[in-house]
């Protein structure tokens, strides 16, 4: 609590603050501001799923950057461009694909909703939650001894009439002088009737942290499906090239090892600014992983992307038996770590 002898306001160290922007496609989205005091800086989308946006540390970014700005989800049109319209509101360090649907779009049997009026439910890519608002329940500064969390929960709530019913529960937190993200979210059927439910981070690293050489680092143990581009185009998935015109997506679906605690971590790694992020994730939850590489000129990415579901997605999960279903009540905690490293040492710690 020295700190208090310094400064009368916290806000001199870090801190999170509640903003509205006010231009363009982004205007009237609510964003928390969280400012850790160690160089890391991101903002939490309120009314974009509660999800992060922009993400730097020391003036550089991490979190990509698309063309797309953080649109307003009062813009989206789900149903747009044959499943595809999320493609016009894809920014940011982490959205959330779900809450019933994740991957690819298309039309699965909706029988367990019972109103005959709707015999299918059509799904876009990666589903609806990312552009439903959240509500905030709250946000602030919390001291526990000498350690001050920064903190902010909403509640998101993905539902309709004789179709799916469910709420996603999302605290992110921070240390006060850290370089550490924390994400719990917790999935909730808070009605009677059992609900399918799919979940996926689609977590984007862009420039500069992506760069010509930046590396991928994960234990990968077998990688079980690649797209054809990878084929087509051999363009190497573990150290990055320059941004390449034209670029198609490749995308691989990878099995990595876990640590003794059950967690796996995969890292972008860029040596020649001393700086790396990981994401470690409970794999109990999510036993899926892709790798996404987005390296077009212009919207150049790297996706790592923990899933509770295989590539093949939303009607296979059903015809194979592994769609989760949550019964009346029940639900379904997933939590997630976003760490950033600094200096040649802790960055060569990461293999």
């Amino acid at each position: 609590m020295r700190l208090a002898a310094y400064t009368g306001d916290l806000a001199a160290a870090g801190g999170v603050r509640l903003v509205t922007l006010g231009d363009g496609a982004e205007r009237g989205i609510r964003v928390l501001e969280f400012r850790t005091g160690s160089g890391l800086a991101f903002d939490v989308l309120v009314d974009r799923c509660f999800d992060i946006g922009a993400a730097e540390h020391s003036g550089r970014s991490f979190g990509w950057r698309s063309p797309t700005g953080f649109r307003n989800p009062g813009l989206h049109e789900h149903g747009d461009e044959d499943g595809l319209s999320w493609l016009r509101s894809f920014s940011g360090l982490m959205v959330t694909g779900g809450l019933d649907h994740t991957l690819f779009g298309g039309a699965v049997p909706a029988q367990e909703y019972r109103y005959p009026p709707r015999p299918v439910v059509r799904h876009g890519l990666h589903g609806r939650v990312a552009n439903i608002p959240a509500r905030l329940t709250g946000y602030g500064e919390r001291w526990d001894g000498d350690r001050c969390v920064l903190w902010a929960e909403g509640e998101v709530r993905q539902a309709a009439v004789f179709a799916e019913n469910l709420t996603l529960t999302r605290r992110i937190e921070a240390d006060l002088g850290g370089d550490e993200i924390r994400v719990t979210d917790t999935v909730r059927n808070p009605g009677v009737d059992p609900m399918p439910h799919m979940f996926l981070y689609h977590i984007n690293l862009g420039w500069p942290l992506l760069d010509h050489g930046s590396r991928f680092v994960a234990p990968v143990r077998e990688t079980v499906w690649r797209s054809d581009s990878v084929a087509e185009q051999g363009v190497d998935n573990l150290v990055m090239p320059e941004p390449v015109p034209g670029f198609v997506e490749q995308v691989y679906e990878h099995v990595l090892d876990r640590d003794e605690s059950g967690w796996s971590r995969a890292a972008l790694v860029n040596d020649k600014l001393e700086l790396a992020v990981s994401v470690s994730w409970d794999a109990e939850a999510f036993p899926c992983f892709f790798q996404w590489l987005n390296l077009r000129a212009g919207n150049y990415a790297v996706g790592l992307e923990p899933s509770t579901h295989h590539v093949a997605g939303d009607l296979a999960a059903r015809e194979d038996g592994s769609m989760i279903r949550l019964a009346g009540g029940e639900s379904r905690t997933y939590r997630t770590t976003f760490r950033v490293h600094r200096g040649a040492a802790a960055v060569a710690e990461l293999g």
